[in-house]
């Protein structure tokens, strides 16, 4: 079988998802009707009906005892958004759909429904996450009928994330359907333990409300330039902070409150971290506990129900004293927890959930395989309901049944996994927004021929460390959600187009285009492929026409993208503000470039004498910068970054232009 090239399996590949790009902006009711819903993550099992049933202006929607306010509440929020106004009610009401949310067993409306449609009730035997069942049916009028009924209130929750889409895509009408759908990883989500500005308050909501939409259910929050994570631990926040402080990612407790709320809202659980450090496991500070215990009731008090302990990055202790102590620290500090809110009779909204630990060799090939062994045998006499992550091999190591493999081996237990993906500390000038395999390519720490296995064994948790632009991550993180939902399902071009709709809508279909050549480093695009053929052959008018063409084309696109800076939703404001850096970059060198192609073309080096002005400016407009932080603990420094956008295809083509100029 003959092989193809790198370059033209990328062109495969863009051509794939230019095919099925346009496959998204079908009408959405079309591809309902036809092939069951489009519904990300992608559900275990959809079987449509070649039948469809109205919506009406007003639903009736009855809740079954089993779903907590939370889950109601956003019951009620789907149909309001969606232009249907809910009518909480106990039983149908003629001339109205109606919505049936309750607890599989449980013996209400909605178990009862269920059973009166013969839904399958297998799902809930599956040794899954998250089971649930949905039924679109009719009613003697023809009136929509919606059924979800999940193994609990949480799943629920995800059923009507199913919902909130079908209603997106056929507005008057829904397609019956049966969807019988869990999860493969119990947690999913984010870690924001980056090192880099922390996300704002606003860009940390956007993310729970997107990550409710899509699934996740995990935030673990360990800025590590966050002071009162790391270098004021034992400190509580401040009550007030200046705008300087806000800049810097810097939280109060009223920001932090509101963070829990929406969290909470959104069924994401909000796991705030602390970072002791050495003190941990340093056997002079007798009083760490205390001081541990003393921080994790403040946060408490803002609405945080689980807490994480982070060692990372302080030196991998290998005596035995210290890694006793560590152990026995760990202990004691999740019974501590237990003591005072997990009693008998706690209130159920007070209780805390089990600890997630994240230990000093957190990539187990930083030390022989017998020290390694060592050391995490060291925890496994801690409580087994801890959670305690690795990165796998090495740091930057992507998700596979081996690296679990051998550590559980040694912890007694499964492990979490922190996934470095697509964080971008280490390359801060540069976005990973392109799919999950070019990403791989692209991310210089990757190994850039991983794959994610459809079979991946002994991770129940999986949460996803992203860039220092929080929204921008969106696209990485659908398909890291869509992954740990539905690992045999997952496909990554289909993903990735399924994402960028998701993250920028129908509005901005540039961004497809435009995202691909600001992000790509190492692979073909049509721009890529115009620069090269008009290198080839300089004099040749078609080449020159077509490279034209095409840095007019992303120019205008990168002008249209600005005009998210102006939208009256806040999401699409959050995600400008993360790529305006990089897209003014990318839209100005496409002008330079053009300018420069013309006077070529022309033979008068005079008239780019401006251009080469601009030119130089590439490396130090105020545009294409953005503020980072590199540090923790006490060494925390600002400092700032240029954007840099095409770095192997376009700016290097403007020193070309700048030679040939040269040698007219």
């Amino acid at each position: 079988m003959r092989t193809l090239s790198p370059d033209i399996k990328a062109r495969t590949l863009f051509l794939m998802s230019l095919f099925l790009l346009f496959l998204s902006i079908l009408p959405a009711s079309a591809l309902a009707h036809k092939r069951g819903y489009d519904i990300w993550p992608v559900p275990q099992q959809q079987i449509a009906e070649d039948a469809t049933v109205a919506t009406t202006a007003e639903a009736t929607l009855i809740a079954g005892s089993g779903c907590d306010p939370y889950t109601v509440s956003r019951a009620k929020a789907i149909l309001t958004e969606h232009g249907i106004k809910p009518v909480v009610g106990r039983k149908p009401v003629a001339g109205r759909m109606t919505l049936l949310i309750g607890v599989n067993g449980l013996g209400d409306l909605a178990d009862k429904t269920a059973t009166r449609l013969s839904m399958a009730r297998t799902v809930f035997a599956q040794p899954k996450y998250d089971r649930h069942a949905i039924a679109v049916a009719g009613d003697k009028a023809g009136n929509a009928l919606i059924v979800v009924l999940g193994e609990n209130t949480d799943a629920v929750f995800c059923g009507l994330a199913s919902v909130e889409q079908m209603l997106d895509q056929q507005p008057g009408s829904l397609c019956k359907v049966r969807i019988y759908d869990y999860a493969d990883t119990q947690y999913r989500g984010v870690i924001e333990g980056y090192y880099g500005v922390p996300y704002s308050k606003e860009a940390t909501e956007d993310l729970f409300r997107f990550m409710a939409r899509y699934k996740m259910n995990t935030y673990m929050y360990g800025a590590k330039s966050d002071p009162y994570h790391s270098r004021y631990w034992d400190k509580p926040y401040p009550t007030t902070i200046t705008e300087k402080e806000r800049e810097l990612g810097w939280l109060s407790q009223d920001m932090l409150r509101s963070i829990t709320d929406v969290a909470h809202q959104c069924k994401v659980n909000f796991i705030w971290a602390i970072h002791p450090g050495q003190a941990f496991t340093d056997s002079t500070q007798s009083d760490v506990l205390q001081r541990i215990m003393s921080k994790l009731a403040d946060m408490h008090r803002l609405g945080v129900r689980q807490f994480g302990v982070f060692v990372d990055d302080v030196g991998v202790p290998d005596d035995q004293p210290t890694l006793r102590l560590g152990a026995d620290r760990l202990t004691r500090l999740q019974q501590l927890i237990d003591q005072k809110w997990n009693f008998k009779k706690a209130h159920p909204a007070d209780t805390v959930k089990p600890l997630h630990f994240v230990p000093q060799l957190y990539a187990y090939s930083w030390v022989d395989e017998a020290k390694a062994k060592t050391f995490f045998e060291s925890l496994a006499g801690t409580p087994s309901k801890v959670n305690i992550y690795i990165t796998g091999r090495a740091i930057w190591t992507v998700p596979n049944s081996d690296d679990p493999a051998k550590v559980s081996g040694w912890l007694g237990r499964e492990v979490a996994w922190w996934w470095n993906y697509p964080c971008n500390d280490n390359d801060m000038d540069k976005l990973f927004m392109l799919d999950t395999y070019r990403n791989f390519a692209d991310e210089a720490h990757i190994d850039r021929n991983a794959t994610l296995q459809p079979d991946l064994r002994g991770v129940k948790t999986l949460i996803s460390n992203p860039m220092q632009q929080g929204t921008a991550s969106k696209v990485a993180l659908f398909g890291v959600g869509d992954y740990g939902w539905n690992r045999k399902a997952f496909d990554n071009e289909r993903s990735w187009v399924a994402s960028l709709r998701a993250v920028f809508g129908s509005r901005w279909p540039q961004a497809f285009r435009l995202m691909a050549n600001i992000s790509t480093y190492d692979q073909s695009t049509r721009l890529s492929d115009c620069i090269r053929a008009y290198k080839s052959n300089p004099t040749c008018r078609r080449n020159a026409e077509a490279l034209l063409q095409e840095l007019g084309s992303l120019a205008s696109a990168a002008d249209s993208l600005a005009t998210m800076g102006q939208s009256a939703a806040e999401a699409d404001r959050l995600l400008w503000h993360d790529i305006k850096p990089f897209v003014c970059k990318m839209g100005d060198m496409c002008r330079y470039a053009a300018e420069l192609v013309g006077a070529l073309s022309a033979g008068d080096a005079s008239a780019v004498a401006a251009t080469r002005s601009k030119i130089k400016t590439l490396d130090s407009e105020p545009r294409y910068m953005f503020n980072v932080l590199n540090g923790m603990g006490d060494d925390i420094q600002l400092s700032q970054r240029v954007a840099n956008p095409s770095a192997k295809v376009l700016r290097p083509f403007l020193g070309w232009l700048d030679t040939q100029l040269d040698q007219q």
